[in-house]
C-alpha cells in the first residue's frame, strides 16, 4: 500500500512544482484576460490620467473629449493584481482603484466578460453595470487645493 501512495503522490508533487517554480513554462493555467478602459465622458475638458499597478505604471494619458485609454492584462497566479488609476480636471482630481481581485461580486458583477468601463463625467465617476448598461456613479471629484 507504501508504495501505491508513493507513486500517486510524487507525480502530483512535481506537478505542483511545476506550477509554483515555474509558472511562466508550467502547464498553463487558464487566466481570462480583463480589459479596463477609462472613458473621457466630460462635457468639454481633457482628461489626465495616470493609472499603473506594483508592477505596471501605464503612464500619463491626455484625453479629449470622448477618448479613450484601455489596457489588457490577466490576473497574477496569487490572485494579488491590483490597478488603482488617478484622474484630473481643471481644478478637481480623483485617485481610485480601477481593479481589484475580490472575494464577493460587485465588480465581476458590473464587469461583465471581464470588461470594466469607467466613465469620468463632470459629477464623478461612472462604473458601466455592463448587464444592465447603467452606469453607475462610484466617486465624486475632489476640489484640488
Amino acid at each position: 500500500m507504501g508504495t501505491i501512495m508513493h507513486l500517486a503522490v510524487v507525480p502530483l508533487l512535481v506537478l505542483v512544482a511545476m506550477v509554483v517554480v515555474q509558472p511562466c513554462t508550467a502547464v498553463p493555467i487558464p487566466h481570462p484576460r480583463w480589459h479596463i478602459h477609462v472613458v473621457n465622458g466630460l462635457s468639454n475638458e481633457t482628461l489626465l490620467v495616470h493609472c499603473k499597478s506594483r508592477d505596471d505604471d501605464l503612464g500619463i494619458q491626455h484625453l479629449v473629449k470622448g477618448a479613450e485609454f484601455h489596457w489588457t492584462f490577466r490576473v497574477s497566479l496569487f490572485g494579488r493584481t491590483l490597478f488603482w488609476c488617478y484622474l484630473e480636471k481643471p481644478n478637481f482630481s480623483v485617485s481610485f482603484e480601477s481593479f481589484w481581485v475580490e472575494k464577493h461580486v460587485w465588480l465581476n458583477s458590473r464587469c461583465y466578460d471581464k470588461n470594466c468601463i469607467w466613465i469620468a463625467k463632470d459629477d464623478g465617476i461612472y462604473l458601466r453595470n455592463n448587464p444592465v448598461n447603467i452606469d453607475e456613479r462610484v466617486h465624486n471629484w475632489n476640489k484640488i487645493g
